[in-house]
């Protein structure tokens, strides 16, 4: 088949060569070298393939090679929604019909803002600086196309994943968790192509590129990440790159007041309306980006120890972790404090390296959950010009004590803490005698 395939595209080269001069035939120069990176691969055979589709470059070209390369008699394309927007879905289903595949959607929306995403607010999820969604998402369609396709009597599994990122080892471990008897095909990675390359080959194969960012981005309502590599180091970054946040130029001269409760650790109502948190985060997205806020530009160290820059943009998440951590300070004692950071820390670690199926995230889980017992109150934040500045705070929970610790109250008999502060100081006694 590879041979056809080559035979063809000189053909076709040589033709359009006749009217279009040598820049053409450099172009089919070109493709002629991607094609070469099929040779030599060992292709497995196979039979009935599930996909993981999204109409995305990457996932269009798995589609693509398993007809023309896999030579696969069944192709199974799943098309999980996890909140990227019917824009985004509705260009996938445009692409299947180029395609001609007809694909199977699944609606994980709601699992994944009544299970990921509050898991992701009790444990402040953050890796660098990223407020963990993306690896989240992964896992979580990892998870649905590797049980559905085993339910279909599918012999592989395949994803689009790049063998430079992070989202290979993600899938594979969901995978192997819920489908260890499939193999699984990485075409990407397996076949060495780059971004261009991959470009190409759609293009070659009638596959028409819908990328505003080379690379595209990952939607959720949680976080948008933009994909590595799109913005130079030198490079400013547009203000068309971002889908909510405005510029700090063009957000309003006047602030804006919300009031947000929480119950037991997760946001319940914006303004006084019990609303749930797929609608409180599509208004707080909303509401965020249109004064600036939300916009995320960082180095990050990827799972293979990597350097990146890395851009996201998170309006409600940002928001939402604000107003959590400064809850907690205010209602959880220093130990419990001390000791979260730690749990949320490992927490964010083994979720961005594929591990939300780990059995010590469980374990982290049942921790951040009890933590999450006494953590009530409502807050209000002014939103203006990028910055969330926080006006009034209030919680039962709350183990701030004014009464006993402020220098304005009385309180406390002072004079109660001088033989503390001298035991206290017992240890320095020791201290100051090992140095003379």
């Amino acid at each position: 088949m590879i041979i056809i395939i080559h035979i063809c595209i000189i053909l076709i080269h040589l033709s359009h060569y006749l009217y279009n001069g040598s820049d053409y035939f450099k172009e089919g120069f070109i493709m002629e070298e991607i094609l070469k990176k099929f040779e030599g691969v060992d292709i497995p055979s196979v039979k009935k393939v599930a996909v993981a589709y999204s109409g995305g470059v990457d996932s269009c070209l798995c589609i693509e090679l398993l007809k023309r390369v896999y030579h696969a008699d069944e192709i199974v394309p799943i098309m999980v929604d996890v909140g990227q927007g019917k824009e985004e879905i509705d260009t996938a289903f445009e692409k299947a019909n180029i395609l001609k595949i007809e694909p199977i959607v699944i609606d994980a929306k709601s699992e994944f803002v009544k299970k990921w995403i509050p898991m992701a607010i009790m444990a402040n999820a953050d890796y660098m600086g990223y407020p963990v969604s993306t690896s989240m998402t992964r896992q979580l369609i990892a998870n649905i196309v590797a049980v559905k396709g085993k339910e279909l009597g599918c012999d592989a599994l395949m994803e689009g994943s790049s063998g430079k990122g992070n989202d290979q080892y993600r899938m594979h471990n969901v995978f192997k968790l819920f489908a260890p008897e499939i193999s699984i095909l990485v075409p990407v990675r397996d076949f060495d192509l780059t971004r261009k390359e991959e470009e190409k080959l759609c293009e070659l194969w009638g596959i028409y590129v819908t990328e505003k960012i080379t690379g595209g981005d990952d939607k959720t309502l949680w976080c948008r990440s933009i994909a590595s590599g799109a913005i130079d180091l030198d490079q400013e970054l547009p203000n068309d790159l971002w889908m909510w946040t405005k510029a700090l130029e063009n957000t309003p001269n006047e602030p804006e007041f919300i009031d947000i409760s929480f119950e037991k650790g997760i946001p319940i109502s914006l303004n006084g309306e019990m609303i749930g948190l797929l609608e409180l985060l599509t208004k707080l997205n909303k509401i965020g980006g249109l004064h600036g806020i939300g916009k995320i530009d960082i180095f990050e160290e990827g799972i293979m120890n990597l350097k990146s820059r890395e851009i996201y943009e998170a309006p409600g998440a940002t928001i939402i972790l604000k107003i959590h951590k400064d809850l907690e300070q205010m209602c959880l004692t220093k130990e419990e404090i001390l000791f979260k950071k730690l749990v949320e820390q490992k927490w964010g670690y083994l979720v961005y390296h594929g591990g939300w199926f780990h059995p010590l995230k469980d374990s982290l889980d049942s921790y951040i959950l009890k933590s999450q017992e006494h953590i009530s109150g409502t807050y209000k934040v002014k939103l203006y010009k990028g910055n969330i500045e926080i006006i009034k705070r209030e919680s039962a929970s709350s183990l701030f004590a004014p009464e006993i610790r402020s220098i304005k109250a009385g309180g406390i008999d002072q004079r109660i803490s001088k033989d503390a502060a001298k035991v206290m100081g017992l240890m320095y006694e020791v201290l100051a005698k090992r140095s003379r």
